[in-house]
Formats: C-alpha cells, structure tokens, sequence
C-alpha cells in the first residue's frame, strides 16, 4: 500500500505540473489539438486539380488542337495560354502564371502519318511534385486514348464489334485500394498522427526533464520525488503521461478523421489493442531520451526538425525494401517506425492483430527495452538521494538497537 500511495502521489504531482507548465501544455495539448486540423485542412482536397498550364503548339494541327482539348476536358489540368515560342512559355512560369508547359513539335503530324511514333514534351515548375504527378497523369491518359482510336482506323473493313475487341482486348477497371482517389490526405494524414503522438510527447517530456535537472543543479528537490523509489518514480509519471495521451489520442485517431471524412475502416478493439502498446513505448522512449536533456531547450533544437526523416525512413512514403539496411535499422529504435504501418494497415486497409503482429511485436519490445532503460534514467537521477535515504535508515535503526541494548 505504501508503494501504491508513492506512485498516485508522483501521478498527481505530474499530472499537475504538466498542466501547469505553459510550455509543456504547448506540447502536449495545444500542439496535437491544432496540427492535426492543420495538416487535414491543408490536404483535404486530396489531390490537385485545375493545374495552370501553358502550351506551345507548332503543329498547329487538327490533331495536336484535339490532343490539347481533351488534355483541357480532363479534372487536372487548366490550359491558361497559347505561347508562340518556349521563351514567352517560360517567361509565363517564371511569373507564376502557370506550372507546367506542354510542347508539341511541328513534326507532330508528320509522325503519325508517317507510322512513327510521336512526341508530346511535358515541362513542369519542380517546386511541387503534385502539379508534374497531375498533368503528367492527364497527357498519359489523352495519349493512350488517342492511341487506340488512331490504330483502329487503321483496321481497314474492321467491323464495330473487332473495332471494341483491338481497342478493349481484355475489359478492366482500375480502382486503387484503400485509396480510390489517389489522395494525399489519405496517404499522408495517418502517417502525421502518429508523428504527432511520438514528437509532441518526446518534446513535453524533456521539457519537464529539464525543467528538473535545472532546479536540482540549484539545489531544489521537489517535495513529491523525496523518498521515492526509482520504480515508483517511474511507474508515476508514465502513468500521468499515459492519462494525457489516452485523452489526446482518442481526439487525434478518432475524431480528426471523422471529421475530415478519412478512411477509417478498422475494427476499434484491434486499433486499441494496438495504440496501448505503442504510446507506452512512446512513454518510455521519451523518458529515456529525457536523460540527455540539461535544460528546458534542448529537446527542442535537437528532436522538433528530425519528424521529416522519420517519416522517410518509416517506409510508408519510400518502398522499406529499397531503404539501406543502415536506415532500416535506424528506424526500428523509433516507435513512430511499428506506429505508422501498424496504424495504417489496421486504420485504412482494415487488418486485423493477426495482421500487424510483426509491428506489434516490435512496439511490445521497445516498450519492455525503454522501460528498462528509463528505470535507468531514475536510478541514474535520484540514485545518490535513494542510498542517502537508506543510510539515514541503517543509522536510525543502529540508533533504536543500541538503545534496546
């Protein structure tokens, strides 16, 4: 019972000095309330449309004008102008006043009527990979249409029905899974919750961390850590920090996506089962990477600019077979790494436990290997006052016994 009443002591000290600490309500309030509205808001549209688009056609032909009209019809690309040369092109995407650029050379016709293959060249202001992936999408489109209808015509006394069979040997529907619009809100907004979770506890609790460390070096100890025991200092505090991040997590992976009508297809006891082993890891990893932390700033200069790569290396934005095994191994001591593809196979493509059992697994060891290694963090802090404190027991006990004596 006493073990008991030191760690509902520790838990209510932290609790309210994480309410208490304005920077720390930055980080672990304030910032997961308000980027995940951001970051849904921003790519809530889930693909660009209407992209600005200048051409410069020298064929000036039937067929290069019906080329650039369906180009024009489809839902991605806005041709804006008609340039006479490339320069006046440029100049154009110089000013902003369009993205892209597609030139049609004057042998355009020639080619076709000639039976070689002709030449669409497509320019694109790199400043956004979504404008090139869109209008590039839109001309390979127009050009694989206009293909099957120039080699029907061809068919010299072909009937309507051999026609459809050369244009449509095999019948085919393309519907990409678990992201039927090809969105990047679908794709990206999961990965960015689970970066939230991960960077804004990582960043709160170093804060405090440091806020501590600097009151020990000026000789301050707080009231509520005297006398304890590094376990019960340890099991406190986790779970003060588990009770703020049950609550933020249930807003961030439930409430932002029904909001902002994202793909939620997974069953909520799989999804829970899996977000508890992976925020006690993100506990336990934040206390002990907090060990390093001397002061108040220090977390945020060395772990806020760091969400960007470990969003690369987790494998969801870069195949993780083509990821250098340095890298790979680099990301498995994050639990953002398990976090993400968990997250996302279990949330958007409806995988069960049985499914994710390899990332499972994972954040089950890092949260026994950081729980380990933060123990350590406490032991290494408040170690020297724990032998004090059993040395004013042995002495007060020999006390008591010379005494009886």
């Amino acid at each position: 019972m006493k073990r008991l009443h030191n760690i509902l002591e520790i838990f209510r000290e932290e609790l309210h000095n994480s309410i208490a600490d304005e920077g720390v309500i930055v980080f672990f309030f304030i910032v997961p309330l308000l980027y995940p509205l951001l970051y849904a808001y921003l790519y809530g549209n889930e693909s660009v449309r209407e992209v600005p688009t200048v051409v410069v056609d020298l064929a000036n032909s039937s067929m290069s004008r019906e080329f650039l009209r369906k180009v024009d019809a489809t839902a991605d690309v806005n041709i804006v102008g008609h340039c006479a040369d490339m320069q006046e092109a440029v100049n154009l995407i110089y000013r902003r006043k369009a993205y892209c650029l597609i030139y049609i050379p004057a042998e355009f016709d020639y080619a076709l009527m000639e039976g070689r293959q002709a030449i669409v060249e497509l320019y694109s202001d790199m400043g956004s990979l979504l404008y090139y992936k869109a209008v590039l999408s839109s001309c390979t489109e127009v050009s694989l249409s206009m293909n099957k209808d120039i080699k029907a015509q061809r068919l010299v006394g072909a009937t309507k029905e051999q026609v459809d069979t050369f244009n449509h040997p095999i019948e085919y529907d393309f519907v990409p899974m678990f992201n039927t619009q090809s969105g990047f809100a679908t794709f990206l907004i999961p990965a960015v919750l689970i970066l939230v979770i991960q960077q804004t506890m990582v960043l709160g609790v170093g804060m405090m961390a440091g806020e501590e460390r600097e009151k020990k070096r000026r000789g301050i100890l707080e009231p509520h850590v005297i006398g304890k025991l590094p376990i019960e200092m340890l099991c406190g505090k986790a779970l003060a920090y588990f009770a703020i991040y049950a609550v933020v997590s249930a807003y961030v992976f439930c409430l932002v996506p029904k909001w902002f009508h994202l793909i939620q297809i997974g069953h909520p006891g799989d999804l829970l089962a899996f977000l508890f082993p992976f925020i006690l890891a993100c506990i336990f990893f934040s206390i002990t990477i907090s060990g390093i932390a001397h002061n108040r700033e220090v977390f945020i200069i060395m772990f806020v600019f760091i969400s960007v790569p470990l969003l690369f290396i987790s494998g969801i934005s870069w195949p993780s077979c083509s990821i250098p095994h340095f890298w790979k191994v680099v990301s498995w001591l994050f639990p953002s790494t398990f976090g993400i593809n968990g997250f996302v196979k279990i949330n958007n493509m409806g995988a069960l436990l049985r499914d994710v059992r390899h990332e499972l697994v994972g954040l089950w060891a890092q949260a026994a290997f950081y729980g380990f290694t933060a123990w350590l963090v406490y032991y290494r802090s408040y170690g020297k006052h724990l032998k004090d404190i059993i040395e004013v027991a042995q002495e007060r006990l020999q006390a008591r016994w010379a005494e009886y004596l």
